[in-house]
């Protein structure tokens, strides 16, 4: 999922006649690094009693590092890694965080009848998708139905402070992660005293306020091709997260077939059908982040009436022959044409 801020053009104004004169406006400012095996990147307007980059960075990393520390399946000492290593049975003491994300997680599972499911690494290690896999293979159907007996929300469960499990499963947080750690800093940022800024971590972001040049934080959602970036969408991020999910960059072929990362935990395999990605905008780059996986499994057309019943401003990209069409929900319409764009 890639995606790709662009700087609007610079309109020149008149500084006699803005209310600050340009020599006054507020700067701005701009830090980032790696983290969570790829990176992050913050900037923002720095305005009068806001804190330096330094210390804005200081925090902002403290959180990624607690998100890792807590979420990675990537680090064996991880906590939700050393709840997967566990046996079938075991309760283990969890931070509310964790706890919150596993419930949204279920409720996502249960709204999309099992499309979405936080239970799923059994089945990414097998095809080879996943923090455990032995490379990319086309399994067997007895290895798929014996990985399914351990995926399923019904087998994982909250009791008071811990989180247990009735089977040997493995919680994987990679699809809703990364969104959280944006919300949470995109609100420690505000608690700051920063009232305009664009957060990207791992490709999710999520953006508030206005640029000191009064243009909007803008993003480029691209073309799901694998030859070149090309801009297909431009999107306004006030107040909204942005995430994009597709299978054009993530696969393997085997006998002149191609396989998806993207897994179905409804049938245990690569999902077969023609959507090639789809970007979702919500006030929560969280569920934005978990929203867009959930209907890249279900496709361009169960997605399109899932999300048309929930009203999620969603925007399909689909094969069709050589070429692409999109459709874009009703909520996504609305969301452009407030931008001032025409459905």
């Amino acid at each position: 999922m890639s995606l790709a801020a662009l700087l609007r053009p610079v309109i020149a104004v008149a500084c006699a006649t803005a209310l600050t004169g340009c020599l006054f406006s507020d700067p701005l400012e701009s830090f980032g690094g790696p983290t969570m095996g790829s990176t992050y990147a913050v900037k923002y307007v720095r305005a009068d009693g806001v804190a330096d980059v330094a210390t804005l960075q200081a925090g902002v990393e403290a959180i990624l590092a607690e998100v890792d520390s807590q979420m990675s399946t990537y680090r064996d000492d991880s906590l939700i890694e050393r709840f997967n290593r566990a046996p079938a049975g075991t309760c283990m003491a969890m931070p509310r965080d964790v706890l919150e994300l596993v419930r949204l997680g279920e409720g996502l599972s249960l709204q999309s009848d099992g499309a979405f499911d936080l239970t799923i690494e059994p089945l990414l290690n097998l095809w080879g998708f996943g923090p455990k896999s032995r490379g990319e293979q086309v399994p067997s159907a007895e290895a798929i139905a014996a990985a399914r007996e351990r995926v399923g929300h019904r087998h994982l469960r909250i009791d008071g402070e811990q989180l247990c499990k009735d089977v040997k499963l493995q919680v994987d947080f990679n699809s809703i992660a990364a969104g959280h750690a944006v919300d949470r800093i995109a609100a420690w940022l505000e608690q700051q005293g920063v009232a305009s800024y664009l957060v990207e971590a791992t490709g999710e972001l999520k953006g508030r306020g206005r640029k000191p040049d009064g243009s909007p934080w803008r993003i480029a959602v691209e073309e799901p091709r694998t030859d070149q970036r090309v801009a297909q969408k431009v999107l306004e991020l006030d107040g909204y997260g942005v995430s994009t999910s597709g299978d054009y960059r993530n696969y393997f072929e085997e006998n002149g077939r191609r396989y998806s990362h993207t897994l179905d935990p409804r049938s245990g395999a690569p999902i077969t059908h023609r959507l090639a990605a789809v970007t979702v905008l919500h006030p929560k780059a969280l569920l934005a982040d978990g929203l867009s996986t959930l209907l890249m499994v279900l496709g361009p057309e169960e997605g399109v009436i899932w999300a048309e019943r929930q009203g999620i401003a969603a925007f399909f990209v689909t094969r069709a022959g050589e070429g692409y069409v999109t459709h874009a929900t009703k909520a996504f319409d609305a969301l452009m044409a407030a931008q001032g764009e025409r459905p």
